[in-house]
């Protein structure tokens, strides 16, 4: 497996292009924003595109999806709990005065329990409400694209609409019990791993309650 990844957007979001080594086939997961950078980044890698999956749908996860897909017109996959963020994104971007074009209904729904393949490698959807009702994670062996549920130090937020403070909390217990090894690409921000976060994260060993922060 090789993993690229692009920060954009203005919630300096983390894009990741994932290409399985051995058929030289790729995903994008999250390409949130600054379209033009991730199809340069794909074709920079010389990888094949096949589809795009979601964590979640908030505005800075999805803003690059529109773009892409008028070059590669590849599947989009997305848990049919977020469905409502989604809908949400283009009001959420109105907000904050950010451009954005809407993405159409994605095309795969899916669900806990399932794997999406690119190529070879096969994945575990792993469905982790909280910060959106739809999150999930993606894990492959151990490694882990985590969307916006676990950051270095930190938790995404559970004060935005659709959010759930009391699932937040069982899902990242359903987070930790991965092996300590486990290497976690976030949302945003730098990877780390279970381990590390087990050890000084105060939102996985109890030492303070989650807080406002700045990511959509």
């Amino acid at each position: 497996m090789k993993v690229l990844s692009k920060t954009v957007g203005a919630f300096q979001e983390n894009a990741y292009l994932v290409i399985d080594e051995t058929t030289n086939e790729a995903v994008f997961i999250d390409p949130g924003a600054e379209p033009d950078a991730l199809i340069e980044l794909v074709r920079k890698s010389g990888a094949e595109l096949r589809a795009i999956w979601l964590t979640h749908a908030h505005l800075d996860h999805v803003g690059g999806i529109v773009g892409i897909r008028r070059v590669w017109r590849v599947p989009v996959h997305m848990h049919a709990a977020d469905r409502p963020v989604l809908d949400r994104a283009p009001v959420s971007a109105a907000m904050y005065g950010l451009p954005f074009e809407a993405p159409e209904t994605p095309d795969v729904f899916i669900a806990d329990g399932q794997q999406v393949t690119v190529g070879t490698l096969a994945f575990d959807v792993i469905h982790t409400p909280g910060h959106a009702p739809g999150h999930v994670v993606f894990r492959n062996g151990t490694t882990v694209f985590g969307g916006d549920l676990l950051f270095a130090g930190s938790i995404g937020r559970t004060d935005l609409p659709y959010a759930d403070p009391a699932a937040m909390e069982a899902s990242l217990e359903k987070i930790a019990q991965l092996d300590d090894a486990t290497v976690v690409h976030p949302g945003h921000g730098p990877a780390t791993t279970i381990g590390q976060e087990k050890a000084s994260n105060p939102f996985l060993t109890g030492l303070a309650k989650p807080v406002k922060r700045v990511s959509a």
